[in-house]
């Protein structure tokens, strides 16, 4: 954006693709140096590339942020080529899809320590920094998940749960350094590879959910909690609108959202199991974005950009709708309603 310069040191993990890679390059645009770690030596060295020629400095350090001494080993690096280090961004991420007996042990728990022993072990490693310095931020990246739960997703919802809840603690921790800022960016469905990435015990293709936005909104607000951070941060609508039910009716809300995973996130057609991205990197979809939103685009009838935006709009109200209702229905009847109304699923066929 014109008129912004944030000559900084920023840490990003995961930035091989997606959140990530978006985020670089928009911290690259306002001439900060960016540490960019992640799995994927090959795709880190592209992202530096592309830093700077955005007019940043880049240096990669490959790094697994299950392993603490990886992680620490990150931060050393950052403070000796850089002098220290401004912002840290956890955001590695991964996802495994299918139901929760269904999702082999050694997939939930990687997911559990990417998602959350990640963003701890980037915690562990550059708050003494932080601390000697006086100042600093965190930046870790949740999700709407943090939020509602996720059918077919319990790791990485639990995994978010867990994130939040441990920024929210640090934060306590931290009241008598308010020179250290801990804060929590809540995007909702995003257009990155993670679908791609994502291990399926499910049978069935998955894809990315809607309303989906694409990363670089989610890389600005990042940059926005770097200029002014505070504790918590939504990236879209979906995510204030999906945590009212929950609080009102959460019974009723848990029937209708898991229904509606099973209408908006699978394609009619079959999959292998797949471990994706878990255990190990996947060397494809690189990018920041999915392309899910060009797809989407392409599939929609010519000229009907408005028409699909409403349709968002009318899903997140659809949603909300027997909120305002329940006044003048008992819950039962619409708990009922909602059910007979969502009783077909998907073909795998």
């Amino acid at each position: 954006m014109a008129g912004r310069h944030f000559d900084k040191v920023v840490v990003i993990t995961g930035a091989s693709s997606g959140i990530g890679r978006a985020t670089a390059l928009e911290f690259a645009r306002q001439g900060a140096a960016v540490v960019l770690a992640a799995r994927r030596h090959a795709a880190l060295h592209e992202v530096a590339e592309d830093c700077i020629e955005a007019g940043g400095r880049a240096m990669v350090v490959p790094t697994d942020v299950r392993d603490q001494e990886q992680m620490n080993r990150l931060a050393e690096r950052a403070i000796e080529v850089f002098g220290g280090i401004d912002v840290w961004v956890n955001n590695a991420g991964v996802i495994a899809f299918g139901r929760f007996e269904e999702t082999p042990q050694d997939v939930f728990e990687e997911v559990m320590r990417t998602n959350f022993f990640g963003t701890a072990n980037g915690c562990r490693a550059v708050l003494p920094h932080f601390l000697e310095r006086g100042e600093g931020t965190v930046i870790n990246v949740a999700s709407l998940a943090s939020i509602v739960g996720q059918r077919y997703a319990a790791a990485y919802a639990a995994s978010k749960f867990a994130v939040r809840g441990f920024s929210e603690t640090l934060r306590q921790e931290l009241v008598e350094d308010p020179g250290i800022q801990v804060c929590t960016v809540l995007p909702g469905p995003i257009d990155t590879p993670l679908w791609q990435h994502g291990a399926n015990y499910t049978g069935r293709a998955v894809k990315a959910m809607t309303p989906l936005r694409p990363p670089e909104e989610v890389a600005e607000a990042i940059l926005r909690l770097a200029e002014n951070p505070r504790p918590e941060l939504f990236v879209g609508a979906a995510g204030r609108s999906a945590a009212l039910p929950h609080v009102v009716a959460p019974a009723l809300a848990d029937r209708m959202l898991a229904h509606r995973m099973d209408r908006d996130m699978f394609d009619n057609r079959p999959a292998h199991d797949t471990s994706g991205g878990v255990l190990e990197a996947m060397p494809d979809y690189r990018e920041a974005s999915g392309g899910w939103m060009e797809r989407a685009a392409a599939q929609a009838p010519q000229g009907r950009v408005e028409g699909r935006r409403a349709l968002c709009w009318t899903n997140v109200a659809l949603f909300l709708l027997p909120i305002g209702l329940m006044s003048r229905l008992p819950a039962h009847v619409w708990e009922r309603r909602a059910w007979e109304g969502s009783r077909v699923r998907p073909s795998a066929s």
